[in-house]
């Protein structure tokens, strides 16, 4: 599989600066087998049925973007994950330009020393003290133009409601379109909800880089599924529900804590699962994402689940009809595609 078949072409018009108001007003697109339909994401609960059971991230983005100095030349750091030892692994742009031992200036009274540089541009670093966010802001994606920096707005818009347990670096934005009325209005549907965790990690905003997508490993990400949350959605499926996976996060972390026939168990741990064509999915029956980049991890996922043909074909229905894309745009339910000509492969 070549990364290039997961390229196409996006107006940069179409890229959502600011979320919808209210969050229930986006756009929704149902993606089916053989339909395509256009509804709002308040349609969602005549689009599921009593006893369905819904899954989301319950992640809660913390300030993760650090300007940083190395004498006088400025480094970007996006701070990932604490390590055992109190370091910090983090991303670096111009990270070529740092070597082990390079003091970086932050503020008069916080400093970091490198104690790593890897080759994707990630490092290790030991901070003066002991929680470098205090001096941190929101690492919004790049293609939301902030020019002075995040807007107030964006420390509230860019949360989910289920947004629970501090770690993200950046949010699982397919739970962004949820409102406390959505919810209430799910619940009186008869479906069910459930929480889970997966701290979306810095690795999240670099591109693929290599052609041969079989090539590609991605950054590992810390997990956590309850025995609670684990017995509710196995129990909704054993009772005849569908599981619908809020994101991408949520459907990576339901996949890899299930067994071979697709039983959830509890996990405490991390995963760098990268779902392809080809991939055999044991949980999710559907999935509501947002749009997503051309040529990244996220859209490879989306193909695998609903097929690479019919994906290509929901994004250009989208793009002529002006969904928004990304973080602050629209989102489609995907309906998942057994029939998919990849998926026979596996």
């Amino acid at each position: 599989m070549r990364l290039s078949d997961f390229s196409f072409d996006l107006p940069p018009e179409r890229i959502a600066q600011h979320p919808a108001n209210p969050r229930s007003d986006a756009r929704l697109l149902e993606v089916t087998p053989d339909s395509l339909a256009d509804h709002t994401i308040r349609d969602l609960p005549s689009l599921l049925a009593p006893g369905d059971i819904l899954v989301a991230n319950d992640t809660r983005v913390i300030p993760a973007a650090i300007s940083a100095h190395r004498g006088k030349a400025r480094v970007s750091l996006t701070l990932d994950h604490a390590l055992p030892d109190g370091s910090w692994f983090a991303l670096a742009r111009n990270a070529r330009r740092l070597h082990p031992g390079d003091i970086l200036t932050i503020t008069p009274s916080l400093s970091a020393t490198v104690l790593a540089r890897m080759p994707d541009g990630s490092v290790t670093l030991r901070f003066s003290a002991p929680d470098p966010t205090i001096a941190a802001r929101l690492a919004l994606p790049p293609y939301i133009a902030r020019a002075a920096g995040p807007l107030p707005a964006d420390e509230q818009d860019y949360q989910t409601i289920f947004a629970a347990h501090p770690g993200a670096v950046a949010a699982p934005t397919a739970g962004l379109h949820f409102t406390v009325a959505l919810l209430a209005a799910l619940r009186a549907r008869g479906i069910l909800t459930a929480t889970i965790t997966l701290h979306v990690g810095a690795g999240t905003f670099l591109p693929l880089r290599t052609e041969d997508i079989s090539q590609t490993r991605l950054h590992a990400e810390r997990g956590h599924i309850s025995e609670a949350a684990a017995g509710a959605i196995n129990a909704a499926r054993a009772r005849g529900g569908r599981i619908v996976a809020v994101g991408t996060t949520t459907l990576r972390l339901l996949e890899s804590a299930s067994d071979p026939a697709g039983r959830i168990h509890p996990f405490d741990n991390e995963t760098n699962l990268f779902i392809r064509p080809g991939y055999r999915f044991r949980t999710a029956d559907l999935l509501l994402t947002n749009f997503h980049l051309p040529r990244s991890s996220l859209f490879v996922l989306v193909s695998a689940f609903s097929g690479t043909a019919r994906m290509h074909a929901a994004y250009r229905h989208a793009i002529a009809r002006f969904y928004r894309f990304y973080s602050y745009g629209d989102a489609c339910l995907l309906h998942r595609n057994p029939d998919e000509p990849e998926s026979k492969k596996a």
